[in-house]
């Protein structure tokens, strides 16, 4: 099922789209999104005799997370080694705020502080209740469902800076969407799905999920490990290699396979 929040030019709400995704995972011309009572993390799913045309409606980031964005830092093989840094024993965790995130066709602004913006495709994972020390084999309880994310990062700021905070944590530098999907098990991962990112339609990150270090499991234990999640808490998961550097009025287009395709394009600050 897949999970939107979108407005109409009113309060935003929260809607099941319908419809099968293309091969480059945009839905079809005639999807829709059936409204929900209210957020299903909190309400459930309760669903409305009300409907949209989704050409209609302005999709936004599909979750607001309650306190914090976790990222996971060279989880993808091949992305450390384009780094030059070895892959970690255990997970490389930083914060993202949740200032930083923005949704679905919403700018990125390139902040005065770099010259150097980067682009990380991502798969994002949702947490959907409070919990701690979760053990890797009921990771699935705690999970909502998964989203893609590109975790913007100032490459230059990273450097200096000799840790992640600033570099990363600039408002729009966390886009999510299109919308979370909750069908999906985290074996699916395992076994491989394609992750892309596009910079004004040219492929720069054609990975898969199975060069992955940790898997979703030990990520949500490792993290929970350490501090208490709260539904709609987001855990970023890495990114493979590729990443590289954006322009003012580049379009940055993330597609995880069976997911959908998240686009931003980058503005000035």
């Amino acid at each position: 099922m897949r999970i939107a929040r979108f407005t109409t030019g009113d309060e935003p709400s929260y809607g099941v789209v319908t419809g099968d995704l293309d091969e480059f995972g945009q839905p079809a011309d005639d999807a829709v999104v059936v409204t929900l009572a209210g957020d299903p993390m909190y309400v459930g799913l309760k669903l409305l005799e009300q409907e949209h045309r989704l050409a209609d409606v302005r999709l936004l980031a599909p979750v607001l997370p309650r306190s914090k964005v976790v990222g996971i830092g060279r989880n993808y093989r091949a992305h450390a080694a384009e780094m030059g840094s070895e892959v970690p024993s255990e997970p490389l965790m930083f914060i993202k705020p949740n200032t930083s995130v923005v949704g679905p066709g919403d700018p990125v602004h390139y902040p005065p502080q770099t010259s150097d913006l980067h682009f990380e495709g991502e798969l994002a994972v949702v947490i959907g209740r409070i919990c701690r020390d979760v053990p890797p084999e009921q990771a699935t309880d705690v999970i909502f469902g998964y989203t893609i994310a590109n975790d913007v990062t100032a490459r230059d700021l990273q450097r200096s800076d000799g840790q992640f905070t600033r570099a990363k944590g600039f408002d729009s530098f966390c886009p999510l969407g299109p919308w979370i999907e909750t069908d999906l098990d985290p074996h699916d991962f395992v076994e491989g799905r394609r992750v892309q990112t596009f910079l004004n339609g040219d492929v720069k990150q054609d990975g898969s999920t199975t060069d992955m270090v940790f898997d979703v499991p030990s990520l949500v234990a490792h993290v929970s490990s350490v501090m208490t999640l709260l539904p709609g808490d987001v855990i970023l998961t890495g990114t493979p290699d590729g990443v590289g550097p954006m322009e003012v009025g580049d379009e940055v287009e993330v597609a995880i396979e069976g997911l959908g395709a998240l686009t931003n394009t980058v503005v000035a600050r």
